[in-house]
């Protein structure tokens, strides 16, 4: 059986997936089998794997780091949130309808022995598996239908760091008071503390550090400082420092209430601008309609907000518009649901782009590569889609039911378009935009934070865990 070690947060965005990316690395470069592992993600921002089935973007990143394929049993449960107190269940990479009709706490029972199955799989192909927490463990509200934190930890004895965002301010609090929320032979699983995100001089941490340790017997491992570095995220991205107004400009993307694949436009850096109102597009050269989760919902926020009118005058005046996915569909003339794959109903889109959306009850998931006869570009992407949309005459098919063109307005269910380089530089063009400073690649962001987060630990001891 392999080793496991684990990374739980103090609280819900407190680095986990970025230290856990780090550790897939650092371990995968020393000649290490590793296999990242979270058992349950709550996140639209999903991907696919090679195998057409969806997983969390935190555990694609984290088999990217540690160079190996992409496995739905490093990501067993995907809860995809539809309204406050709803949420689709993926298990193991396809929708569960059943599983999504129960009761929250009903549910719990049977996704265990699923998660059990994957962890211990996986434990015994590889050399090491590193665990993400989610959340905090010290949720003592949760503790009897934890299948995540504790639970897992648990299950296979897995050395945890616990680690708390020092920039919020409170770590020294937050990590005491977690270790306290928990049980005994919980307690006997903590291994160490980290301090992440840290901004100046370390060595005025003292005498916190010691002074945790004596209340906890728990040693502080490592003070990681703030990397400026960008992960694709899995419950957001990093766009919501809005850029700066001025002259040059700006990509507007419309923060619709159940927004999804977000990190896919992290490629426009600080072009980027998330909108809310039709105040917020003043100073727009371009709109985008990300993917939406209740797509209808959206659209009749959409509507609600006023934003749809403006950006349907924007259209008019030559502004490029995109929709990716949810957002194509609202582009398009109607979205019909007679499965009631959203609920039901039948809606009026747009009217941007001469498509009917019909949703079928199979969900359309694979990896996809298309050539797009406007600009003669070869793109990859991936696809997450109920929606089976039909063309009329209208409308340009640039990529035979991927990828549509009328005007200055495009729509494609092509996930990760931006993500092409070439298709980026283009788009930007049509807004008269300049590209973003060259953005490393995944592999090279990977190997930076890497580097920096073992600097950051007291790498003996952490690989002694092992």
């Amino acid at each position: 059986m392999g080793n496991a070690i684990m990374v739980q947060g103090c609280t819900s965005n407190a680095g986990k997936s970025y230290l856990a990316s780090a550790l897939c690395r650092v371990l995968a470069d020393e000649g290490l089998r590793v296999a990242p592992f979270k058992a349950q993600n709550m996140s639209n921002n999903a991907g696919v794997t090679p195998a057409g089935l969806e997983m969390g973007r935190a555990q694609l990143v984290q088999a990217r780091a540690a160079r190996v394929v992409p496995d739905v049993r490093m990501n067993p449960v995907l809860l995809k949130p539809e309204a406050n107190t709803r949420s689709q269940v993926v298990l193991l990479g396809r929708a569960d309808p059943e599983l999504t009709a129960l009761p929250w706490r009903e549910r719990k029972g049977q996704l265990w022995p699923h998660v059990q199955e994957a962890l211990h799989s996986l434990m015994a192909e590889f050399d090491v598996v590193v665990i993400e927490g989610a959340g905090s463990p010290a949720e003592v509200n949760l503790r009897s239908s934890d299948i995540v934190n504790m639970r897992v930890a648990r299950e296979v004895q897995a050395a945890v760091l616990l680690a708390a965002d020092i920039d919020r301010g409170g770590a020294f609090a937050h990590l005491l008071g977690t270790w306290h929320c928990l049980i005994p032979e919980e307690r006997a699983l903590l291994r160490g503390f980290i301090l992440n995100r840290f901004r100046g001089d370390a060595s005025l941490l003292s005498p916190a550090p010691e002074w945790l340790q004596e209340q906890t017997g728990v040693p502080t491992v490592g003070v990681v400082p703030w990397l400026d570095v960008p992960l694709p995220e899995e419950d957001g991205v990093a766009l919501e420092g809005a850029a700066a107004r001025g002259d040059g400009g700006f990509v507007a993307i419309a923060r619709l209430p159940r927004v999804s694949n977000l990190d896919e436009f992290a490629p426009l850096g600080e072009l980027a601008r998330w909108v809310a109102s039709p105040a917020d597009l003043v100073g727009a050269r371009a709109v985008i309609l990300p993917g939406s989760k209740s797509t209808a919902a959206d659209l009749a926020w959409l509507r609600a907000s006023g934003l749809a009118g403006a950006i349907t005058r924007l259209a008019a005046q030559g502004v490029p518009v995109l929709g990716v996915c949810g957002g194509l569909q609202m582009l398009g003339s109607r979205i019909m649901d007679p499965h009631g794959v959203e609920g039901g109903g039948d809606v009026a889109g747009l009217g941007l782009l001469d498509l009917e959306t019909e949703f079928a009850p199979l969900k359309t998931t694979r990896l996809t590569r298309l050539t797009d006869a406007e600009t003669g570009f070869a793109l990859e992407g991936y696809e997450i889609h109920h929606g089976q949309t039909v063309a009329g005459a209208g409308v340009q098919a640039l990529a035979p039911g991927l990828l549509w063109r009328q005007g200055n307005v495009r729509g494609t269910y092509l996930h990760g378009l931006l993500e092409n380089p070439a298709y980026l530089e283009r788009f930007l063009g049509w807004a008269d935009l300049p590209v973003p400073a060259g953005l490393d690649s995944l592999d090279a962001r990977l190997d930076a934070i890497a580097a920096q987060v073992k600097a950051s630990l007291d790498w003996p001891f952490v690989r002694g865990l092992l």
